[in-house]
C-alpha cells in the first residue's frame, strides 16, 4: 500500500518537501505507524510524539487506521497551545500499540510530583482458559471508535473519582482529587504471559487512584470495540462469541 503525507510549517521547513510518500506500507498501517516510518526515513523530522495525524479535516487518535484512499496530514503543535503530555494524561490517554507494553513504562508517565499515589494494572496471557491450553492471544481493535469511546470512559471516571467528582472521597484535602491517567491496549499476537493491556493512573491519594484504576479497566474491557481471539493447538476462539 502506498500512501501521501502532507507536511505543514515546521515539519514541511525541515523536510523540505511540502508532501513525502510512503510505499509498500502494511495495510493495517496506523497513524503511529505511520509516524514511526517517517521519523525512521526522514529522522531530519525530529520526534513526532506530539505530531498530531488528520484525516480530511479531523484530528484522528494515534491507534486509527490509514487506509491510503486519504491523505494524511501531519500537524505539529499549534500557536495556541497544543496539549503536551502532562495535559493529555490529566485528561487522559489512550493508545494502542502493535509493540509490546512495558508497565514500568506507563507507571512513570502518570508519575507526578503533586500525586503521592500511582497505580498500574496490567492484563496478561494466561496460558489455560475455557478447560483448553492457550498457544497465544490475538486482540483486534477498530481504532476509530476505540479512541473517541475511551475518550467518554475518561470523562466518566473524572465525573466520579476526579476534582469534584461525585464519589465520596476517603479523605477531605485541599489537593483535590486530580487525576493523570493512561490506557495502552495491545493490537495483533500476544505471548503467553506478556502485556495485553496496561492501566496507570495517578492521584494525590491511594482511595481515587485504586479506584479509577479498577473503573477504567472494567470500563475497558466493557465498552471498547476490541476483540479477542484465543489460539490453541487445535482451533481458536473469539472470545465473547455466542454463536
Amino acid at each position: 500500500m502506498q500512501i501521501t503525507i502532507q507536511l505543514h510549517a515546521v515539519l514541511r521547513e525541515r523536510a523540505g518537501a511540502e508532501h513525502l510518500t510512503l510505499d509498500g506500507v502494511p495495510d493495517d498501517l496506523t497513524v503511529a505507524g505511520a509516524k514511526r516510518l517517517v521519523a525512521e526515513r526522514w529522522p531530519e523530522l525530529g520526534n513526532l510524539d506530539h505530531v498530531r495525524g488528520v484525516l480530511g479535516t479531523r484530528y484522528v487518535p494515534d491507534g486509527q487506521a490509514v487506509d491510503g484512499s486519504e491523505v494524511l496530514h501531519l500537524l505539529p503543535p499549534v500557536s495556541g497551545g497544543e496539549p503536551g503530555e502532562d495535559e493529555l494524561l490529566e485528561r487522559g490517554l489512550f493508545e494502542l500499540s502493535s509493540e509490546p507494553l512495558d508497565p514500568g513504562a506507563c507507571l512513570a508517565r502518570v508519575t507526578h510530583e503533586s500525586c503521592g499515589a500511582s497505580v498500574v494494572f496490567t492484563g496478561t496471557t494466561r496460558n489455560r482458559n475455557r478447560g483448553q491450553d492457550v498457544d497465544r492471544l490475538e486482540y483486534e481493535a477498530f481504532a476509530a471508535m476505540a479512541g473517541p469511546e475511551m475518550e467518554r470512559v475518561f470523562e466518566d471516571c473524572r465525573a466520579l473519582f476526579g476534582e469534584g467528582g461525585s464519589e465520596e472521597p476517603a479523605y477531605d484535602s485541599p489537593e483535590g482529587r486530580s487525576l493523570r491517567m493512561l490506557c495502552v491496549h495491545r493490537t495483533g499476537a500476544v505471548g503467553l504471559g506478556e502485556p495485553s493491556v496496561v492501566v496507570a493512573v495517578a492521584s494525590p491519594h491511594r482511595d481515587a487512584a485504586f479506584r479509577a484504576c479498577r473503573f477504567l479497566i472494567d470500563e475497558l474491557k466493557a465498552r471498547l470495540p476490541v476483540w479477542k481471539k484465543e489460539h490453541y493447538g487445535d482451533g481458536h476462539h473469539w472470545i465473547g462469541d455466542r454463536s
